[in-house]
């Protein structure tokens, strides 16, 4: 089934100004608008957040516009620049799907069908396109559903900022948005209006014959296509310098063999003009063009650059699957849409030296079924909080190069569930000289020996129990030798008083303390599902027993 994405930008143009301006731009409190000509009367014809909330709006008069917001920031429109702007990011955004189309004068149209997998779902590929376009600094709003006229409608009148319409949603999603919604022409839409009627809603329970009779069959047709009864073809941007080759046939085909045959011939006329220019594709997007204009896309990635006829033959012949043919496809279209440079080097011989084992095919193959971010090697990082001691790179990725720290004792096992661990201190902030774990108590002996006591050593060891939050596991280690570590877990809601390990200040009570990981801590204090204090207890009527309090004004909810 076809899925369509529509990507609004309602302050494409403003947005557009300011990072042009870059540091010389307004401040995104200040109102601003863009200003044009309408005959001979000057009006606005774009406003940002801050001007839409002061009650501008596009079309008012530039006079009654300053009058309403003292100090209003006024620009002139740049609609071409606007235009450029947008097809340009129309070709950024070819990295989510192969068919990408500007849909002027604020908006983009993307054909995600075959193609949200690789971005883990259709959910998180618009977290991620909505997340880039905010760290770039434009609004944006997006929906998916089954047609483009369904998905153009929800993004502008129900995302909030994105929405997803269930596969074959039907009608019911557009009877209660505004005529406006079903892109028909502003004049079509204000007569519609002076007979009464408001919403799709009403022109859906409506014959046909009277409305095309007074309006013409743009209504009908807008209706159609919303509902996906009528194809509306994308057509694809792109880039002046793509690698493309194309093949027409004077006679639709559809046999899946058909199909891989040809194939396999654009592959092979695709991978030499990639060596004629030295590179190697990465991603390859193949297009077919069906009889009733309609589009089936494919594609496929690489984790290296790839110029071998057969890997890519073979990659892309394990998607027919995902074809429809229909009555037959007319033209066959495949690009590589991202190309890196690609050298050729030297085999190794065995007679002289063994080369390492080649598994970017077997990655090639996995990823392109289970998604680019199912496949990850583990690299070691530089923390002593076991849960953040590793990270995730490419598979085939070269070594970092990273260790973990050796001046940082690591935790000698891990346990799968949090564990209670009751200390014992001389004085409220001494180190504990025991501590009991699963019913058994140990004795912690300090660094300094008894000979350098009496020498006037310090009698303080030189190590602190702490307590690093975690979001999973809980880690404690023995201390049956000169050291006692234990990584716990914080209640979400404890409030703890101590010292942040990494920049050693001294703060009041913390909640959750963001940016801060370890904090130094009391050793009379418990950190295990909540802060205890030996001695102190509660009754818990429901077991009959006596529990430990919790330390801290707010206690985790059971």
């Amino acid at each position: 089934m076809t899925r369509v994405v529509s990507l609004s930008l309602p302050s494409w143009s403003t947005d557009r100004l300011r990072r042009k301006a870059g540091d010389a731009a307004p401040p995104p409190e200040a109102p601003l608008v863009l200003i044009g000509r309408d005959g001979n009367r000057r009006v606005v014809l774009a406003a940002d957040a801050a001007a839409l909330a002061a009650g501008l709006r596009p079309g008012m008069p530039v006079t009654k516009a300053q009058v309403l917001v003292p100090g209003l920031i006024v620009q002139d429109a740049d609609p071409s620049a606007d235009a450029e702007a947008l097809d340009r990011l129309a070709i950024w955004l070819l990295r989510f799907a192969p068919i990408v189309a500007p849909d002027p004068p604020d908006g983009i149209v993307i054909d995600s069908t075959g193609a949200d997998h690789l971005h883990g779902g259709e959910t998180a590929m618009l977290d991620g396109l909505i997340g880039r376009l905010a760290m770039s600094g434009v609004t944006a709003r997006a929906a998916i559903a089954d047609s483009w006229g369904a998905a153009h409608a929800l993004a502008r009148y129900a995302a909030r900022p994105t929405i997803i319409a269930p596969p074959g949603h039907g009608q019911s999603i557009l009877e209660s948005f505004p005529l406006s919604a079903l892109r028909i022409a502003a004049s079509i839409a204000d007569g519609l209006r002076t007979l009464g009627f408001e919403r799709i809603g009403d022109l859906l329970a409506l014959p046909r014959a009277p409305l095309t009779l007074r309006f013409g069959p743009e209504i009908g047709r807008r209706i159609d296509q919303a509902l996906g009864d009528t194809a509306e073809p994308i057509e694809p941007i792109r880039p002046a310098d793509l690698i493309e080759v194309r093949r027409a046939f004077a006679e639709p085909i559809g046999a899946p063999e058909t199909i891989a045959r040809y194939i396999g011939k654009l592959v092979v006329q695709l991978c030499e003009l990639l060596e004629e220019r030295g590179l190697g594709a990465r991603r390859l997007d193949l297009i077919c063009h069906r009889v009733d204009n309609r589009s089936q896309a494919v594609r496929i990635g690489t984790a290296t650059p790839v110029r071998d006829v057969k890997r890519l033959t073979r990659l892309l012949c394990d998607k027919l699957e995902t074809i429809s043919p229909g009555f037959g496809i007319e033209v066959v279209t495949l690009c590589a849409t991202l190309a890196e440079p690609l050298e050729h080097k030297q085999t190794v011989s065995s007679l002289v030296e063994e080369g390492a084992p080649d598994v970017s095919d077997l990655i090639d193959t996995l990823m392109n079924r289970v998604g680019e971010r199912a496949i990850y090697r583990l690299a070691p990082v530089a923390s002593d909080v076991p849960e953040r001691s590793v990270c995730r790179i490419p598979a085939t990725a070269a070594d970092t190069g990273a260790s973990w720290p050796g001046h940082w004792p690591r935790p000698s096992r891990l346990l799968a569930h949090p564990e209670p661990v009751e200390t014992v201190a001389l004085l409220p902030d001494h180190p504990p000289v025991s501590f009991t774990w699963r019913g058994v108590r140990r004795r912690v002996k300090p660094t300094v020996p008894n000979a350098s006591l009496a020498n006037g050593g310090s009698a303080m060891p030189s190590w602190s129990p702490y307590v690093t939050t975690s979001a999973s596991r809980t880690t404690p280690a023995s201390a049956t030798g000169s050291t006692a570590r234990v990584t716990a877990r914080t209640p979400p809601l404890a409030r703890i008083a101590g010292f942040c390990m990494g920049c050693l200040d001294e703060r009041a009570p913390l909640c959750r303390a963001p940016g801060h990981l370890a904090f130094q801590l009391p050793a009379r204090r418990l950190f295990l599902r909540g802060a205890l204090l030996p001695g102190r207890a509660r009754w818990d009527r429901g077991a009959r027993r006596r529990r430990s309090q919790l330390v801290g004004r707010d206690r985790p909810s059971p």
